[in-house]
């Protein structure tokens, strides 16, 4: 079975498709990489430079797949940075072709809008587009504290407002919600956390916080990427949440010492299969 990614691509450095693809087959999976932009490298180096690929080209290759018949072998679609929310409509109707011919496939939305630091920096079409047509199609979402704020509209202070505010986004569509980068009061210093909420439960993970800087770029992608596998790999979500907060906090350590601005995945690899270090997950609701 594969999983089919549509994102961003660079041909230096891992964002996109360049942090996802290679960690997912590194545990086992398949990976279809559709590239919605092809550049030389990512914003933080400057203007992009390379070409963005029209949403007809996002159709056009997946309806080559489907006439292959190989959507069947499609167990997730995952779906990162959109330049446009016209391309967010072809990613939408790739999910749809999916599911036509398998039905039990996933959607993982992680829904890629800003942060707290440079505040929203997509195109103004995507948060009502996210808003309103990814989140409410996905099974699975990704947001960052910054993004899930802006999706709900409820400020993130405490545990419970975190809480909350999955839930809500919960109610908008996905069975299961991510909140990467939380940092609340009750955070412990030196440390950050990340959050799960589903049906069945709230489940609490907090990692050190590590000073890198500049903050690679890349992380929220692989995360994403790693917390589907993990997920469709049989993981419970909280042993999920556990197994994908280990490897990217191997992923950020092995960065540290190769002091490079680049996550070091390749150096971390092995992490991706059998995480170094386990943090538990603590229920919390």
């Amino acid at each position: 079975m594969a999983i089919l990614s549509i994102q961003s691509h660079v041909a230096f450095g891992h964002v996109g498709n360049a942090a996802a693809t290679f960690p997912l087959q590194r545990k086992g999976w398949e990976v279809w990489a559709v590239h919605t932009v092809m550049f030389a490298a990512h914003a933080g180096y400057g203007p992009p430079a390379g070409p963005i690929f029209s949403p007809e080209t996002i159709r056009e290759v997946v309806a080559g797949l489907e006439r292959q018949g190989f959507l069947s072998q499609c167990r997730a679609v995952l779906s990162g940075y959109l330049g446009d929310a016209a391309l967010g409509e072809a990613v939408l109707d790739a999910v749809a072709r999916v599911r036509k011919h398998n039905p039990d496939a996933v959607y993982c939305c992680d829904p890629v809008m800003g942060d707290a630091a440079p505040g929203v920096y997509v195109r103004d079409n995507i948060p009502d587009f996210m808003r309103d047509r990814a989140i409410p199609a996905a099974d699975i979402a990704t947001p960052n504290a910054f993004e899930l704020e802006l999706l709900t509209g409820i400020p993130i202070v405490r545990l419970e407002d975190a809480v909350a505010s999955c839930q809500a986004l919960r109610r908008s569509g996905p069975d299961t919600v991510l909140l990467t980068s939380l940092e609340r009061e009750g955070t412990p210093d030196g440390m950050i956390e990340m959050l799960t909420v589903t049906g069945e439960g709230a489940w609490l993970v907090a990692t050190p916080k590590l000073d890198l800087t500049p903050p690679p770029n890349g992380a929220g992608d692989l995360t994403a990427a790693l917390f589907l596998a993990n997920l469709l790999d049989g993981l419970a979500p909280p042993d999920a949440l556990a197994a994908t907060s280990a490897s990217v906090q191997a992923v950020f350590q092995a960065t540290a010492r190769a002091g490079t601005r680049e996550l070091a995945i390749l150096d971390a690899q092995e992490a991706f299969v059998t995480p170094p270090v386990a943090f538990d997950a603590v229920s919390v609701g």
